[in-house]
Order: structure tokens, then sequence, then C-alpha cells
């Protein structure tokens, strides 16, 4: 999930800096320290947004920076447990699929796939057994998030796919439609029914 995280923080600014008016510093110094930030409480940075107030700067002895008494807004992208989130597949193996969230990327055991006996192809794909369904690169899908682990730098998002409207997007489309056609075709059977009982 996406998040506007409010910090309040000081700013160490770099001595290169000091020729640069001190918003406009602070606001360097933080694109910096921010690109490729992950934490586990704000999550993965995706950027600043805006600086909010800049105060006073502080030097401590021994250090030739200043720090900058700063508020500033940034956005962050979070995974959530139970979030539906939107990808693209990235990678096939033979053990399951890695899907681009867009920020991060996560991961789809083979057996989550889909609701299928699934195999690994020569081909790089995954291959239903009785469904006759496939997922390759590049396949836009719908997932679930049913894992997330903090371990090591960067978090490792579980998927699944075998719940009901999740999967690969033409997969969901034929779906919605065979249960339309069902829909209709239930419709006209209990009209049926009513105009035999007249």
């Amino acid at each position: 999930m996406f998040y506007i995280v409010e910090v309040h923080d000081y700013v160490r600014v770099e001595p290169r800096l000091f020729g640069l008016k001190t918003s406009d510093a602070v606001a360097k110094q933080l694109q910096e320290i921010y690109t490729n930030y992950h934490d586990k409480e704000i999550g993965e940075v995706i950027g600043i947004i805006s600086i909010l107030e800049v105060g006073d700067g502080v030097i401590i002895p021994g250090d030739g920076a200043a720090y900058y008494n700063s508020k500033f807004k940034l956005l962050a992208f979070k995974p959530e447990m139970n979030e539906l989130v939107y990808g693209i597949i990235d990678e096939i193996t033979d053990f399951g699929a890695f899907i681009n969230l867009g920020v991060m990327k996560g991961m789809i055991h083979i057996s989550q796939t889909m609701d299928d006996y699934v195999s690994f192809s020569t081909t790089n794909t995954l291959l239903g057994k009785d469904s006759k369904k496939v997922l390759k690169k590049k396949d836009e899908c719908l997932a679930r998030i049913v894992a997330v682990s903090y371990k090591g730098d960067n978090p490792k998002i579980g998927l699944t796919m075998r719940q009901p409207g999740l999967g690969k997007l033409e997969w969901i489309k034929e779906e919605k439609k065979k249960a339309k056609a069902a829909a209709k075709k239930s419709m006209r059977a209990e009209k049926a029914e009513k105009k035999e009982k007249k």
C-alpha cells in the first residue's frame, strides 16, 4: 500500500552542498539519503514529496557537516498482508514466478499460481494440467500478498493467485464471461419453469 509519511528528523548536510540555499541543500541531501531507501516501519521510499520546515543548523565538533532540524513528507510503499496487488510477470522458474509490482518484486510459488496441477515447461512457462492455463513472462496479473518477511536487506513478498478473482487478467476476464453466461442460462431456465407452472 502507498503511504504519505511525515518525518521530523535532523538532516546531515555535507559541506559540498554549503554553497546552495539551505532549503535546496537539505532537499538535495534528502534525495541522496532516500534513494533506494527501505525501512521496516516506513517501507520502500519512492520519493520526497515536500519539505515542510527547515530549522536552524547545528554543527557538531569533529564533523564538517551541518545538521538541520527538518520536517518533510515521503511517498512510500509498504506491502501489507492480504493486500491485492497488480503486477507483471518478470521471470518464470521451475519453482514459481517472480512478479514486478512496480516498486518491488514478489514471488508466487508454483503451487499458488492457479487452482490446478502446475508444471514447468521447457518454453519457460507454467502450465495447468486440466485447465490448460499458461502463465508466461510479461503476463499481467492480480495477486494477493500472503507473506511478508523482513529478513535481509529487502522484504520478501509471497503471493497467491489461487483465490477467486485473482490470476492472469485474461483468466479473470474469461471467468467473468463464463459466470455471466451461466447467470443468463439460469435466468432463462427460471423463466421457462415459471411459464410451465402457469
